[in-house]
Parts: structure tokens; C-alpha cells; sequence
């Protein structure tokens, strides 16, 4: 089973050309958004920053995960990737370079805190320190995810995301690095995608940890949505002013067909996507479908703590499912299934469909009042060409920026608070079970030699948010 993702037609205003796209690309509408409006790119600590046993750091879950033989399709680890931990100075300096005005970074727990819990460790703070202070030199704003799927190793020794205990720790961790941080850094996300990190990682095995079984995503996706309220009152209480919130990845579900057992099929698995992290954040409540399901593992103050004002409410968007109705699949019966004939797609296979932004934002207005709201990933994976004279030519991935761009500015054109947007990914890196085989990058990473290029890409994305700063 696998993520999937979509596209649609334009929506538009005035059109400029664009040197180096096809003439049917140069023609589209430039995207038209606010002056105020955040631009920025995002990556995550395990895929970027190499280091792992470097100034105290102890083991992640991927690390484990990774070197496991067949767990990672090429065979890789992510104990160099990128090697961001020491070339940071270079990439804050792309950021810059292209204009980028906000950097959303994960913080690595282990870097921090090597056991998970106890001794903290000051060297791996001080790496955060140095980047959040090179990045305001560069006039480019900070801001920090908590966690982005690699706990420390020696919390799932014991139990991880189904050890209740967990949420406490996360809480505690989360006050460390506000405390060192929060005097520069203002806005902060305390989960990346807490829902794949639970599905992937915790019911399918495809993943780290690598469990597998119904259970193990019930308790995962709770344990993460209290300690994801436990996280926000902590950080409340160091420091009043920091703007707060979390990252979702969210998806329209559609029937593959149109049998009765399929259509229910796509409402189970809305409710276990996108449900199961929204209604109990902003609503209060599980989804009726799956309330029973979480029943057992809610304690008394539980879905008080879940339900946390927010300041903002991040959203990584990729693709709408297509889902049918298996017996056999261990998430509620519901599984992907075919794409409607003749859908463009992704070298990942995902749909690529932009119309599904605009259906996301327009349901957190109609069903979740409205709330403000930055995509924090959008972007595609693509089989770029090598570089020849120096540059990389990536005409579907500025396309697909594009048409999703469009998308979102129709949305705001109805209402929705869309406050900005965050590319993914700054960096080709090391994607997960894919390894360094799937390249979604605005900068082309050669992985040999770690230099850096931009892509047609960084350069056409870098045009945009000038003409709409």
C-alpha cells in the first residue's frame, strides 16, 4: 500500500513566459497571492542531515529501520543522506539565494535527547542553535517541526507510540527545545504527518518501526494526538508567545468505484486519513466511525487535552485517494485501488490532480471553521536528468508546482485562510523505504559528491514568490 497523489486544470489570471518551458507551461496563469503571504520550503531531519553518531547523537528508529536488510528498496541508509549537518551554511544559503522567506526544519529527538529521555545533550542543541542563528542572518524565518518519524531508539525498546507513557516524554522534550530555542524561533509544528507515521509505520510495516497490526495504529495514532496536546501546553507554558500548531497530511477520498462496497470503503478511510487527526484536534471527538475503535485506549481528560487551540494548522498535500473495499487489507478494509483511466501521474505512481488542494482547504473551511492554514509540503517526484551544463531541466515538477499553486489561489479566492506555502522538498534526499532513488528536490543533491544544483524548478519557484513579495 502507498501514498498516492493527483492533478487537475488551471485557474488562472495574467500569464508571463517563463524561459526554458514549454510553450503550453509559459502560457499558464501566474499565481496571484497576498503580499503577506509566507513562502518557504521544508525538509525533515532523518532525510537531510546525515551525522548520526556525530557530537552525541544517539540511534533513531530509521536507523534501526534502514539498516535492516530489505527494509529500504536500494539498499541505503540515511547515515549520510545529505550531510546537512555539515553543509547547513551551504543550504541556508540556497534558501536565501532563491528567495525563500521561511525554512520549516524537524528537530532530531535523538540528536537532543540520545536515549530519548535524561541527559540532555547540549551539542546537539547547539547544531539547532547555529542553524536558527544562520538562517536569521540570511533574513530567512525559522521554523521547527518536533517530530518527524525518527524517535530515539531507546524509547521504542519501550513500546514507542503504543506505550501510553510516550506522550509525557514527547511533552518534555518539546520544553527542552522550546527553551533553548523559543527566543528566536517563533512558530512551531509539533508533529509531521502523525497520521502516515502511524499507518506506515505502525500497521503496514513499510516504515519504521516496522509493526504491523490493527492495534498498533489505534494506539500510535492516540498516543501522538495527546502527546500532540500535551506538546502544545508545554510550549504555552515556557513561552506565551510562540505561534502553534501541527502538520497533517490530508486527502479527499474517493470510491474507485462506483459499487456500494467501495463508496463505504472510501468513507472508512477518510475517517482513518483525515478524521482521526482532525475531529479530536479541532472538534473534540473521534469520527463516528472509528470512536469505538479508540474507545479502549481513552483515559478521562484525554480528548480535553487533544482538543488544544490552535495558532495555525499545517497540511502536506499530495494526492487524492482512490480507495476499494479489501477483506483483506488490515486498515478497516479499505485499501488504494486503480486510478480512473488516463490519469497523469508521478514517478511514484501517484496521481497527480491539483483540483484535490482546492477540495481540502475548502472542507477545513465548511466542516473545521475555517481555520489559518500554511501548506507545509507540496511537491513531486520525478525522474530528473543528470545535469548538463550546469543545470537540471524539470518541466513536469514546475508544472505540477504550478497547477497546484493556481489551485490554492482559487481557494483563497473563496474564503479559505490560506497563509502560505512551503515547497517540498528543498533538498533531493534520502525518501524514506525509496531511498535516494526518488528525487523530490527543488536543488538536485549528486549524493557521490554532495554538491548542490538548482533546478529549473528553484528558479521558476524563485520568480513567483519575487513577483508576489
Amino acid at each position: 500500500m502507498r501514498r498516492r497523489e493527483f492533478l487537475a486544470g488551471s485557474l488562472g489570471m495574467a500569464t508571463v513566459p517563463f524561459a526554458g518551458l514549454p510553450a503550453a507551461l509559459a502560457a499558464m496563469p501566474e499565481p496571484q497571492f497576498p503580499p503577506d503571504f509566507t513562502w518557504g520550503a521544508s525538509t525533515s531531519a532523518y532525510q537531510i542531515e546525515g551525522a548520526v553518531t556525530a557530537d552525541g547523537r544517539g540511534p533513531s528508529i530509521w536507523d534501526t529501520f534502514s539498516h535492516q536488510p530489505g527494509r529500504i528498496v536500494t539498499g541505503e541508509n540515511g547515515d549520510v543522506a545529505c550531510d546537512h549537518y555539515h553543509r547547513y551554511i551551504e543550504d541556508v544559503a540556497l534558501l536565501a539565494q532563491g528567495g525563500f522567506k521561511a525554512y520549516r526544519f524537524s528537530v532530531s529527538w535523538p540528536r537532543v535527547l540520545p536515549r530519548g529521555r535524561g541527559t540532555i545533550n547540549q551539542r546537539g542543541l547547539d547544531f539547532y542553535d547555529r542553524l536558527v542563528d544562520a538562517l536569521l542572518e540570511k533574513g530567512v524565518a525559522p521554523w521547527v517541526c518536533l517530530y518527524h518519524w525518527d524517535l530515539p531508539q531507546g524509547l521504542q525498546d519501550l513500546g514507542g507510540w503504543t506505550n501510553r507513557a510516550i506522550a509525557d516524554w514527547y511533552a518534555d522534550y518539546a520544553r527542552i527545545v522550546a527553551h533553548r530555542l523559543g527566543d528566536r524561533v517563533p512558530h512551531w509544528a509539533m508533529f509531521n504527518e502523525p497520521n502516515v507515521h502511524a499507518i506506515f509505520g505502525h500497521a503496514i510495516g513499510s516504515h519504521a518501526p516496522g509493526l504491523t497490526g490493527w492495534n498498533n495504529y489505534l494506539a500510535a495514532q492516540h498516543h501522538q494526538n495527546v502527546a500532540q496536546g500535551k506538546g502544545i501546553g508545554a510550549l504555552r507554558s515556557e513561552r506565551s508567545s510562540l505561534r502553534l500548531g501541527t502538520v497533517i497530511s490530508l486527502q479527499p477520498v474517493r470510491a474507485a468505484s462506483t459499487r456500494p462496497a467501495d463508496e463505504e470503503a472510501a468513507r472508512r478511510f477518510d475517517a482513518l486519513w483525515n478524521r482521526a487527526n482532525l475531529d479530536p484536534l479541532i472538534l473534540g471527538q473521534y469520527p463516528g466511525g472509528l470512536a469505538e475503535a479508540f474507545a479502549p485506549l481513552i483515559k478521562d481528560d484525554d480528548l480535553a487535552m487533544i482538543h488544544q487551540p490552535l495558532d495555525f494548522l499545517g497540511i502536506n498535500y499530495y494526492s487524492r485517494a482512490h480507495v476499494v473495499d479489501d477483506p483483506n487489507s488490515i486498515l478497516d478494509r479499505a485499501n488504494f485501488g486503480p486510478l480512473p483511466a488516463g490519469t497523469e501521474t508521478t514517478a511514484m505512481g501517484w496521481p497527480v490532480e491539483p483540483a484535490g488542494l482546492f477540495e481540502i482547504l475548502t472542507d477545513l473551511k465548511g466542516h473545521y471553521g475555517n481555520p489559518p492554514v500554511y501548506v507545509m509540503e507540496n511537491g513531486a517526484c520525478y525522474i530528473d536528468p543528470k545535469p548538463q551544463n550546469n543545470q537540471v531541466d524539470d518541466p513536469r515538477r514546475v508544472s505540477f508546482l504550478h497547477r497546484h499553486l493556481l489551485a490554492a489561489q482559487e481557494a483563497m479566492q473563496q474564503g479559505c485562510q490560506l497563509k502560505g506555502f512551503f515547497a517540498w522538498s528543498l533538498l533531493d534526499n534520502f525518501e524514506w523505504a525509496e531511498g535516494t532513488r526518488r528525487r523530490f528536490g527543488l536543488v538536485y543533491v549528486d549524493f557521490a559528491t554532495q554538491e548542490r544544483l538548482p533546478k529549473a524548478s528553484y528558479h521558476w519557484l524563485s520568480r513567483v514568490m519575487a513577483s508576489n513579495g
